[in-house]
């Protein structure tokens, strides 16, 4: 495979919301789902987010276990993963969390006149911080285009964790590997609330849909694993 082999992780309400229209960031899942998270975290590369993900939630996208992170330094590997955002117009805060938590640094992809915007944006940053980078990605930016500039950065295996237009955009390009929901026992019956998706031409529909590989229940929550590709492949 000459690109990273991307999974995409997401927990949801019951009616596909990713969140509510609130201030406050919606608990969707629970400690156990947590730990398999912080897990999942800790066998990645990279872990990457859009802009959205960053304006609401402020994320610093670390692994939380010291236990993981001892395991991480052991195999010669940075204690957190590197961090990715996407955004397409270059616009956010150089002081968020993303950026001036870790030990691996970040990148951002952006394309046309975002470049220039996100480079002003991170020109400012203090010295001390993790280093960034910003790279054309295209305009707008394409999942192909990201996962080929990680591959040579040496990444072999990607989370990606949202929000909406980062799974679509992931989804619809046909590159996702894995798909990982968790599935909260309620429903937020928003209509302003975000949801897992937007509407895009996916690749997974009913003529081709995904496999279900596993489920499993975490306390109340619901834990379902998806790949592409007819029952029965390999």
């Amino acid at each position: 495979m000459d690109r990273p082999y991307t999974i995409l992780s997401c927990a949801m309400s019951v009616d596909g919301r990713i969140d509510d229209a609130g201030p406050e960031r919606l608990r969707l899942s629970n400690d156990a789902d947590f730990a398999e998270i912080d897990e999942l975290r800790a066998e990645c590369d990279a872990i990457l987010v859009g802009a959205g993900t960053l304006r609401a939630d402020n994320p610093r996208l670390l692994v939380r276990s010291p236990l993981l992170r001892e395991r991480r330094r052991e195999q010669g590997r940075t204690e957190n993963l590197l961090k990715v955002l996407v955004t397409r117009s270059g616009r956010f805060d150089p002081g968020a969390r993303f950026f001036s938590t870790g030990d691996a640094g970040a990148v951002v992809y952006t394309g046309g006149a975002g470049t220039d915007t996100a480079r002003r944006a991170l020109a400012g940053r203090p010295a001390d911080d993790p280093p960034a980078e910003v790279v054309d990605a295209g305009d707008p930016p394409t999942a192909e285009a990201v996962l080929a500039d990680l591959a040579g950065r040496g990444v072999s295996r990607l989370l990606v964790e949202g929000g909406g237009h980062v799974h679509t955009l992931f989804l619809a390009s046909g590159l996702v590997d894995e798909l990982r929901l968790a599935i909260a026992p309620f429903l937020v019956g928003e209509e302003d609330a975000p949801r897992f998706v937007v509407p895009a031409a996916f690749p997974q529909t009913p003529e081709a849909p995904m496999r279900l590989v596993e489920t499993r229940a975490l306390g109340d929550v619901a834990v379902l694993r998806y790949r592409p590709g007819p029952v029965g492949d390999a």
